[in-house]
């Protein structure tokens, strides 16, 4: 990421701050200790042989939306014949589905598509062929042949077409899904969710407040299990837990902070006093590692030997599924959307010239900016209806006597030199999903900030940020006229490692009006500017690569329009007020 967006993440005073430095991310050189016990965990325990990943989809039953004609059949992509081809009608969309006949974990897809090929499209899995996970999306599909690395289950596959690259169909040689070949067994349920858990030893201090090893079993990937700073940055620890009877295991989840495990093993026991091997390695990776084990025991436990740093341990989730034990059904997922979907809430800003936003709809926050920022947000009256349908957030200079905001580069002063606006919909909206747009005109100077975002709705029940999450939509610096940022942030990433990239549109954005939008569901969020599709954020690279995913709860909107902080710079002498962001509308599709 841009060394200039280390401002990201700037609007409320960093009160999850402290639980991100616990881990220490900034010093990860693994100490001599760590090595020794790396060396000598590799020389006494062996690594579990791992399969090559299974061609699963070859000769099983498949359905297509259509065919072009009966010489291209859909049997023909999943055929091993790479001279006979799937063919579909020359229309959008068409879809092409093949059913493995049990449910697999997956990791790979090959698609080897003929010249009719998609330019949008997306994989998806599902148990049932009713509910569907959506593993990757892309709307610059290249043709040729497309190897697409996945992450997830399912019994159906489906490959969707959504944009053809050609006035043709969609055409497919070969249709080609891997996976472990039967690493999750009909009938496994989660049976760790809410369970007791016992640890080495658990971390509850400023760094990383009540990090204990319940944490790790309770669904919230924003909460996590470390071993204590004083203790726990030993050689072996251990996170266990009860699942309240005998089970049989087929699969182990551990979703890593950067504390990580080098060399581990998965036991089980009966008893929680004599524990049996069921997975064992000595090249752990950290992040998110989905495990194929084979076992059967009332505890499960992670028994780390190797730290990955002079650290600890730390997990946000490890999760056991199978059969047996006594489980309790995890909440249940957020229902998925249906793009364009419904339009569900709206503001299209047509009030009289002069009012405030709609107080139904919108709640003024007040009061001094932060992560530097040099404005005080009024009670509106720098938000205000124009009467030809847009909301006007103006920054202008004016002093607000008794407050207080770093000092002002121009004239030196601490009291705040700036007024300007920012709303939400907290408590008044906030969905889950979905497609949400908003027409603006940003402000543009050197030193402004507007911003389209989304910040997670239990942030005012008490949950910090980052641990809310925030999906910034759009970001715009004066500094930085033709760019428009799209970014995420998470407890493992935030600040200036938030997710995500600019779009430039060749000219300054604040020239015109321009459709900033969010495509967002349960394994994706796709960023657009004009309608065009510029950043697509997948679920299972975040979770491989960086850490949970945070975003399956409610969101409500934000607008505000800053000036200075870490981000943008601060004003200086060309910058020029007042400065408007004016917003045609704002709509949420589910």
């Amino acid at each position: 990421m841009a060394a200039g967006k280390a401002g990201f993440g700037r609007r409320f005073p960093d009160g999850g701050g402290a639980g991100r430095s616990g881990r220490r991310a900034g010093a990860r050189r693994r100490s001599v200790l760590a090595v020794l016990v790396l060396t000598l965990a590799a020389l006494l325990t062996a690594p579990v042989a791992h399969a090559a990943p299974v061609l699963l989809s070859q000769g099983r039953p498949v359905t297509a939306s259509s065919t072009e004609s009966a010489a291209f059949p859909a049997s023909a992509a999943v055929d091993g014949d790479s001279g006979t081809r799937w063919s579909s009608a020359f229309s959008d969309p068409q879809w092409l589905q093949v059913d493995l006949g049990s449910t697999q974990q997956l990791t790979q897809v090959v698609l080897s598509w003929e010249a009719a090929y998609a330019k949008a499209f997306t994989v998806q899995f599902s148990a049932d062929a009713n509910s569907w996970t959506t593993a990757y999306s892309t709307t610059t599909g290249t043709g040729g042949t497309q190897t697409l690395n996945v992450t997830g289950s399912g019994r159906y596959v489906r490959l969707t077409g959504t944009q053809r690259a050609t006035q043709y169909g969609y055409s497919l040689w070969e249709f080609q899904v891997y996976g472990g070949g039967g690493t999750t067994q009909p009938g496994d349920v989660l049976l760790s969710y809410g369970k007791p858990g016992a640890a080495s030893s658990y971390q509850d201090d400023g760094a990383c407040p009540g990090c204990v090893p319940a944490k790790a079993f309770d669904h919230d990937p924003a909460t996590r299990w470390a071993t204590s700073a004083t203790t726990g940055w030993v050689d072996p620890g251990w996170i266990s837990v009860d699942l309240g009877a005998r089970a049989t295991v087929h699969q182990v989840v551990l979703q890593w902070d950067p504390a990580y495990a080098v060399a581990y093993q998965i036991q089980v026991s009966d008893d929680n006093a004599n524990w049996t091997p069921i997975y064992s390695t000595t090249t752990g990776k950290g992040f998110k590692e989905t495990l194929t084990v084979n076992g059967s025991g009332r505890y499960v436990r992670m028994y780390g030997t190797a730290r990955s740093n002079g650290y600890g341990y730390s997990l946000w989730g490890f999760d056991v599924y199978g059969t047996g034990g006594n489980p309790t059904p995890p909440p249940p997922a957020p229902p998925a959307p249906h793009f364009p979907g419904t339009l569900v809430w709206s503001d299209e800003f047509n009030g009289a010239a002069g009012t405030p936003p709609d107080a139904g709809k919108w709640t003024a926050e007040t009061g001094p900016g932060v992560n530097n920022e040099l404005e005080y947000y009024t009670n509106n009256n720098n938000a205000k209806q124009d009467g030809h349908g847009n909301l006007v957030i103006q920054v202008r200079r004016e002093a607000t006597p008794g407050s207080a905001c770093p000092p002002d580069p121009v004239s030196g002063s601490t009291t705040c030199q700036y007024t300007s606006g920012r709303i939400n919909t907290a408590g008044k909206f906030s969905f889950t999903y979905g497609h949400v747009e908003a027409n603006i005109k940003v402000s543009g100077t050197q030193g402004l900030w507007p911003a389209f975002w989304l910040l997670g709705a239990n942030f005012f029940s008490g949950t910090p940020w980052p641990n809310c999450g925030e999906i910034d939509i759009m970001e715009h610096v004066g500094k930085s006229p033709n760019l428009a940022y799209s970014t995420i942030h998470a407890p493992a990433y935030n600040g200036a490692g938030g997710i995500g990239q600019p779009y430039d549109l060749g000219q300054d954005v604040s020239a015109g009006f321009h459709k900033f939008g969010l495509d967002w569901d349960a394994n994706h969020m796709t960023f657009s500017v004009d309608g065009n599709a510029f950043e697509t954020i997948n679920r299972d690279t975040v979770e491989s690569t960086r850490g949970p995913w945070v975003y399956d709860h409610p969101f409500f909107l934000i607008l505000n329009n800053a000036i200075g902080g870490d981000f943008p710079g601060p004003p200086g002498a060309g910058t020029v007020l007042p400065q408007d962001m004016v917003v045609d509308y704002v709509r949420v599709y589910q």
